[in-house]
């Protein structure tokens, strides 16, 4: 049985959009122009996923995802177009699952809705062990498998580019040295002056469209080595 997003947004182009990409990834859409008419839904459907906009004109999105959490666990995400820190903090605390600012790719959405729906389908299956993937941000990594996706895009990657990933992702927030790094996936002594590690990170980064001087994922921490944050 196809899964059920809620769209609440009062902006009709924003949220036929999103039900068009949606819809394209085999999700059933419910669309909501205001808190009132999205309670509703609630109350009357079985919603996998809700993405609130902060901005309705009855109640704004906070207060909407106050009411929804007084009964129910599902996933939240809010969309909204300040970029305030503050706002986000509220968003969080009172219940929301992740936050995207708009103006936004809609396949970072639909990646985002992803990655909230596999961590609740797992946290409510009580599932013991770890899971052998990253998945943040529209980046996502399977160990298991093998596979790797951005933005529910294949990339299509070398076994060396997939275990510099890999390694990286294991280790998030933390940076690793080139030297560790190369010995971790090459398996071999690393020699001063070798820019083998670079190399690769700079093909990596192409293929996934980052820039190198702003990149979003592989960052470089200079004269220490990479890091992908948490």
């Amino acid at each position: 049985m196809a899964e059920t997003i809620l769209v609440v947004d009062d902006e009709k182009e924003i949220a036929d959009l999103m039900e068009v990409y949606l819809k394209n990834e085999n999700y059933r859409v419910l669309k909501a122009a205001c808190a009132e008419e999205a309670l509703e839904l609630v109350a009357a459907e079985e919603v996998d996923l809700a993405l609130l906009d902060v901005m309705l004109p009855d109640m704004d999105g906070f207060g909407l995802c106050r009411k929804i959490r007084e009964e129910h666990l599902f996933p939240v995400i809010m969309l909204t177009a300040r970029v305030e820190d503050m706002d986000k903090i509220t968003g969080l605390t009172i219940g929301a699952d992740d936050y995207i600012t708009k103006p936004f790719n809609p396949l970072e959405v639909v990646a985002r809705v992803k990655t909230q729906l596999r961590r609740y389908t797992r946290y409510n299956r009580g599932a013991a062990e770890p899971v052998n993937e990253y998945d943040h941000g529209g980046l996502y990594i399977n160990g298991d498998s093998h596979r790797c996706t951005l933005y529910g895009e294949e990339l299509s990657l070398t076994p060396i580019e997939f275990g510099i990933l890999w390694y990286l992702c294991r280790r998030r927030g933390k940076v690793v040295p080139s030297e560790e790094l190369f010995e971790a996936v090459w398996k071999e002594k690393y020699l001063d002056s070798n820019n083998t590690v670079m190399a690769h990170i700079a093909r990596l980064r192409e293929k996934m469209h980052e820039s190198p001087r702003k990149p979003k994922f592989i960052k470089t921490v200079w004269g220490v080595g990479y890091t992908v944050e948490e």
